[in-house]
């Protein structure tokens, strides 16, 4: 029907100014005032900028090798262990429904949780560790996930909220939006609970090997800590005006973190693994160091392996 050609798409703008505006608080971004992309380009009529970026990393192959790269355990035997993907599902998932709590941008938080892993390696924190420690003895030089990520972003021109929501998900400096410090809190929400469902999986952890007293505050199971975390995060920060967490909550949160990685993620039952992760990364890095690679070609390169294609590169080596 001619007649009805592009009614939708003259309206789309108006009608989301005006929702958000009916809608949103007064601290969230509004989707139509971004600061803008790296480089300019016409934007689509059908969808927000935010919406636009969610779908260019959805559609990207950095974020399709996300599931093949795993959170704790390399290349584990069962189904049901977290990978880089599901974490990143899982953490886009609360934030997006703590966004919608607060009555912040919902696409804004959702981009920047999809996006904010993009440029880690494959072997969790023991590739990450390896491969920093490989540039810096060889070219004096550092690697940090959160920057790959935000490489990835520019890559794909992104707006610049999302870029900086995925620098600073981790870090000292805390992101500029309400949005981005929504996905820096609950990104450590997700894993550590994760992580502690996959260590019990892998018989590293017990239930009883948890410190009892966080336990007690925040619940015995991963769903019931989330849920005290993420209502505990919703209305402390509806109070104060900012994306903060109560401080007994707060104190516990980071409690379990610490005991993860005493544990669990720098702890003698992974220790192997981490052996493992390190004489991969460090031999594959050195076979592209000495045949003149530079080193953003190699860090491109490693960082966008899944764990089973460096074995596998290694192994051929």
């Amino acid at each position: 029907m001619p007649e009805l050609k592009g009614r939708v798409v003259a309206a789309f703008e108006a009608r989301v100014r005006e929702q958000e505006e009916a809608w949103l608080s007064p601290s969230a971004v509004r989707s139509y005032e971004s600061r803008g992309r790296l480089r300019e380009e016409d934007e689509c009529r059908l969808r927000t900028p935010f919406q636009r970026d969610r779908d260019r990393i959805l559609h990207s192959k950095a974020f399709r090798r996300l599931k093949g790269k795993t959170q704790v355990f390399i290349d584990p035997a069962g189904d049901h262990f977290r990978t880089r993907m599901t974490h990143t599902l899982e953490t886009t998932g609360i934030a997006r429904g703590v966004a919608r709590a607060l009555r912040l941008n919902e696409d804004l938080t959702e981009a920047i949780g999809l996006g904010h892993d993009m440029g880690h390696p494959p072997f969790g924190h023991a590739g990450e560790e390896a491969l920093d420690a490989c540039l810096r003895e060889r070219f004096g030089l550092r690697f940090r996930h959160n920057e790959q990520s935000l490489h990835i972003a520019e890559q794909l021109n992104l707006t610049w909220e999302v870029r900086d929501g995925i620098l600073k998900h981790t870090g000292e400096v805390e992101p500029e939006t309400l949005e981005g410090k929504i996905v820096r809190i609950v990104d450590r929400v997700a894993y550590i609970n994760h992580d502690i469902d996959d260590a019990i999986r892998h018989e590293i952890l017990r239930p009883d090997d948890l410190p009892q007293e966080e336990i007690e505050l925040l619940g015995p199971t991963g769903s019931r800590r989330i849920d005290t975390l993420v209502h505990d995060l919703v209305e402390s920060s509806e109070v104060a005006g900012d994306i903060v967490q109560g401080e007994e909550v707060g104190a516990a949160m980071l409690s379990l973190r610490t005991f993860m990685f005493e544990h669990v993620y720098l702890g003698p039952h992974t220790s192997g693994e981490h052996a493992h992760a390190t004489a991969t990364v460090r031999k594959i890095f050195e076979h592209l160091a000495a045949r003149g690679d530079q080193p953003t070609e190699i860090v491109d390169y490693v960082s966008g392996m899944t764990d089973r294609f460096a074995l596998d590169y290694a192994a051929r080596l």
